[in-house]
């Protein structure tokens, strides 16, 4: 089974949704713990299921918060390191410390609407289609190894919102299924 440290920065409904797959028995994981980079509504979530959380607010400089972060995460002694939702890019050399075994989940069919405004990005774009996508972290913006992605049909008259929350259903399935995979072996990580 794997031990999982989940890093939030909003609301958590990922992390909810995978830590019921954990308990289910679904995904062979146990989240040891959830860290942010300030309060929110995830961190509040862990801490009512009995998960250990941790905050390490953002500060200059960037380099001693990004050392701190990952600090934070080994002391959880994580197989796996998965960034969902959490918006804040860790430096090359936090990357290195925590490669291959840093996921990161993505609300596009990477490469395409790279950054922090992938859903409102392909909406401005007229995109008739994007997707959902998991990739190892790299050093770039969302440019590492890509895992698994799907596709799924924009509505014409579909608002950022909407269009974020059916994403956010496929993205959880292909965090679930990208975690069982590598839990089974069937999904080996390496590092570009």
């Amino acid at each position: 089974m794997l031990r999982l440290v989940v890093m939030v920065s909003g609301s958590g409904t990922n992390f909810a949704d995978l830590l019921s797959r954990t308990q289910t028995g679904e995904v062979p994981a146990q989240i040891v713990a959830v860290g942010a980079d300030r309060e929110c509504a995830g961190l509040d979530y862990a801490r009512e299921h009995g998960i250990p959380a941790f905050v390490e607010p953002f500060a200059a400089p960037r380099e001693a918060w990004n050392h701190r972060v990952v600090d934070q995460i080994e002391a959880h002694q994580p197989d796996l390191t998965i960034l969902s939702g959490f918006m804040r890019l860790l430096a090359p050399a936090a990357v290195e410390r925590l490669a291959p075994r840093l996921l990161n989940t993505h609300p596009a069919y990477l490469p395409e609407f790279p950054g922090a405004h992938a859903v409102r990005d392909a909406l401005a774009a007229g995109a008739t289609r994007t997707g959902a996508s998991v990739i190892v972290v790299d050093a770039g913006v969302d440019t590492g190894p890509i895992l698994a992605r799907e596709r799924i049909d924009i509505a014409a008259d579909e608002t950022e919102d909407h269009l974020h929350e059916r994403i956010k259903v496929v993205e959880r399935d292909l965090a679930a299924r990208v975690i069982t995979d590598i839990a089974g072996g069937a999904l080996p990580l390496t590092a570009n």
